[in-house]
C-alpha cells in the first residue's frame, strides 16, 4: 500500500529552482518512496537527528523526510545539496 506526500514549502521552492533533469530525478525518487519509505536501498536514518528522519540521495541532492504511519503520510522537509546538507543537524 502506497502512501500519500506532502512537501514543505521550502522543499518545493528548492526542487522549483533546480534544472529539468535533477527535477525528474528527485520525483521519481519520492515516487519510489511513496512505495516504500523505509527502503534500506533508497534511504538511511539521519544520524543524531530526530527519531524519524530519514534522507535518501539522489545524485549530489539530499532529500530529507519523515513518516507518518498512521497517516500514511511521507513528508519532505528538505531538499539540499550534499555540502550544506548536514549543517542543520
Amino acid at each position: 500500500m502506497s502512501y500519500f506526500l506532502h512537501i514543505d514549502k521550502s522543499a518545493a521552492k528548492t526542487i522549483k529552482s533546480l534544472d529539468r533533469t535533477t527535477i525528474n530525478r528527485i520525483l521519481r525518487r519520492l515516487k519510489e518512496l511513496l512505495q516504500d519509505p523505509l527502503d534500506p536501498r533508497l534511504s538511511d536514518p539521519v544520524e543524531m537527528s530526530e527519531e524519524g528522519e530519514r534522507k535518501s540521495r539522489v545524485g549530489n541532492w539530499r532529500i530529507f523526510y519523515e513518516i507518518d504511519d498512521d497517516a500514511r503520510t511521507v513528508n519532505v522537509t528538505a531538499v539540499r545539496p550534499r555540502g550544506r546538507a548536514y549543517r542543520k543537524f
